[in-house]
Order: structure tokens, then sequence, then C-alpha cells
């Protein structure tokens, strides 16, 4: 029997989508070994190793751009239609050498989350498309209107041609997709055990009173570092090369750590509303205190799951990079929700895609 080819694409925004696609293969490859992962993506080969122990091919295409942004909240809407422009107008000969490359591999599926144009891909290919998400990209370009409902609605009817969709918690309704199989949270575990992680760093302090500070792989301009010595019986953890020398900041400049892996002895995690960070942490338990997203559509799905599962704060931009951050001492508030939410995401799909190649 051919040895089974899944081809995985994410799209090309960030680390986010790359680390939690990373996190289903890395999955799939433990509940079936033979499996060969050809991961599409424009991330470094250096993040995926982070999440995939065994081997993958690294194949770097960007099929979509995503938002183009200077850090974490700072975006460019010019700059993010003329690249969507750009993919449009070269859609037939994108579309033409990912299939050939696909023919040539002898892929059996495709997996990817999100960029659109795999639905095309797939059907040019004759091969199936999974996709897997908690948004659409026609969701959010809809949403700011003007010259980009075009786009959107390109976007929808890409999608449509996807075969299934395993949508992911705390989700807009996605309604491009005609097949959609609702899964619990996915993302990576931690691959130290916290005794390892205090050792190597030198983390002595109490877990409640140390906090990651976490704002996805774009990082964030100013974060206000000289609010935290008027906390010294805190401990910040950061991944941020450029933070100052400040005693009760340990700053993480080892790549092959993830910040899931400091999450367990954090008794909060300060971050930006993003998928990735929310779900680890919920998946693990661990309190998050989040800045809200006007400017973002996504953001008020995230929120709103972070209130019902997670103990919180939600903070204003204002009260993070002005405030005297105060929060810090204050209590959490509680999930409104008192059923647990499911975090078996990654099972979920990997045993589905392990099915459909059994099923060849």
């Amino acid at each position: 029997m051919q040895r089974p080819i899944l081809y995985i694409a994410s799209t090309n925004h960030g680390f986010g989508h790359t680390t939690r696609t990373a996190a289903v293969a890395a999955t799939i490859q433990k509940f079936c070994p033979e499996v060969l992962l050809i991961m599409v993506t424009a991330a470094p080969r250096w993040l995926l190793e982070c999440y995939i122990e065994g081997d993958f091919i690294h194949r770097p295409r960007a099929f979509d751009v995503g938002v183009v942004q200077a850090d974490s909240f700072t975006m460019d809407k010019a700059a993010t239609l003329e690249k969507l422009l750009e993919i449009r107008k070269n859609q037939n000969s994108i579309i033409a050498s990912e299939v050939n490359f696909i023919t040539q591999n002898r892929v059996n599926l495709i997996l990817a989350d999100i960029p659109f144009l795999l639905g095309d891909i797939a059907k040019a290919a004759e091969i199936p498309c999974w996709m897997v998400g908690n948004f659409g990209w026609d969701f959010i370009y809809r949403d700011w209107g003007g010259s980009f409902t075009d786009i959107a609605e390109w976007i929808s009817d890409c999608y449509s041609k996807s075969d299934r969709l395993f949508r992911l918690p705390f989700h807009e309704p996605m309604k491009a997709f005609k097949n959609i199989t609702d899964v619990g949270l996915t993302g990576g575990s931690p691959h130290y055990t916290a005794d390892e992680i205090r050792g190597t760093w030198g983390i002595t302090g109490p877990r409640e009173n140390t906090i990651l500070l976490t704002f996805g792989g774009l990082g964030l301009q100013e974060i206000p570092y000289h609010n935290l010595q008027q906390f010294p019986h805190w401990q910040f953890i950061c991944f941020d090369k450029s933070a100052p020398d400040v005693p009760n900041v340990v700053k993480i400049s080892d790549k092959k750590y993830r910040p899931v892996d400091f999450m367990p002895i954090c008794g909060r995690v300060v971050s930006k509303p993003g998928y990735g960070t929310f779900s680890e942490a919920t998946r693990l338990g661990v309190p998050i205190i989040s800045l809200t997203r006007d400017d973002f559509p996504e953001a008020a799905f995230l929120l709103e799951g972070l209130t019902n599962y997670s103990q919180h704060q939600i903070l204003t931009p204002s009260e993070f990079f002005h405030g005297s951050w105060d929060f810090i001492d204050q209590p959490l508030q509680q999930p409104k929700q008192s059923q647990p939410i499911a975090i078996d995401g990654n099972e979920t799909i990997a045993q589905s895609v392990i099915n459909h190649f059994q099923s060849l």
C-alpha cells in the first residue's frame, strides 16, 4: 500500500495558524507514524519543529496574506488589499503550480487552516480538501467594507469548494462552508515539566505570582515595561528580546521554548485576543488577562469564548498602554459557563484524517 501523504497548509498571518496546525499535525503523526506530512507555510522550519517531533517536508509557500501588520496591533489595510489583488490576478498560475506539486507527490488529502485558494487547488487536483478554523478571511474583509467587499465574496466562493470544515471553538458562523463538524479546542501541550522549566530559567517564585506576557509571533511595540517594577512581588516572563533588563522580568530567548511550555508555572497569561493563546491557556486551566481589539471582528468571538470558559480579566488598550497596571492585583472574573469546554480538537481531527486514509 502507498504511504499516506497529507498536505497541510496554513494561512500566512503571524504564527498562530501555523502553530495550531502543527499541533494537529503532531497528533496525526503520533497516531499514525507512517503518514508523510508536507507542511506548507511561509513560517520558518524551526517553528514547526517546536511542535512536530518526527520527520516532515517543509514547503515554504504562501497562498494568502491575512492582514499586513507592523506588530500585533497595527494593521495596514492598503498593503493588505494590494497583496490580495495580486493573489487574485495570479490565482490561475498559483493553482496550476500547486496542482503539479500535489500530483507529482501523490498527495491523498489536503488539510488547510485556512488559506482560501486550497479549495480551488484541491478541486483541480481532484482530491479532498478539509479546512480547520474559527474564522474565515472573508469574515474579516467583509467587515472592512469598501474595496474589500468584492474580495470577501471571492474568498467565500473559494471556501465553498472545500469538502469539510472542522470548526474550532470561539468561532464566527463561517457560512461559506457547506459541511461543518464542530470540534474541541486545539493547540500545543508543554514539552517540559514545571520543575524543568523552573530549573532551566531560574524561576523560583510561586505560580500565583507569575505572569506570562505573550502577544503572538508579531510581538507588540511599546509594552510599558516600566510598570512592572512597581510589582516587585510578581515575576513576569516574556519572549520579547527588546525588553529592558528588569529584575522581575525573565526574557526567554531560546527558540525551542514556546509560550505553552511556561503556562503550567504561571498564575495568569496576559495577551491580545488570539485563538492559539486563548486555546492553549484554557486547555491548561490558566487564567487569561486580555486586551480588547475593536478593529478586528474576530476578537468579539474570542473574548466571548474567554468570558464563558476561563477565569479572566478584560482590559482596554488604554488601560494596558497608559494605565498603572493595578489590574494585576485585582481579582479575576469567573467563567460564565459551569460546564468546561471540550479540549479534544487535535485528537478528533487526527482520527478523522486517519480514518480517511484507512478508507482509501
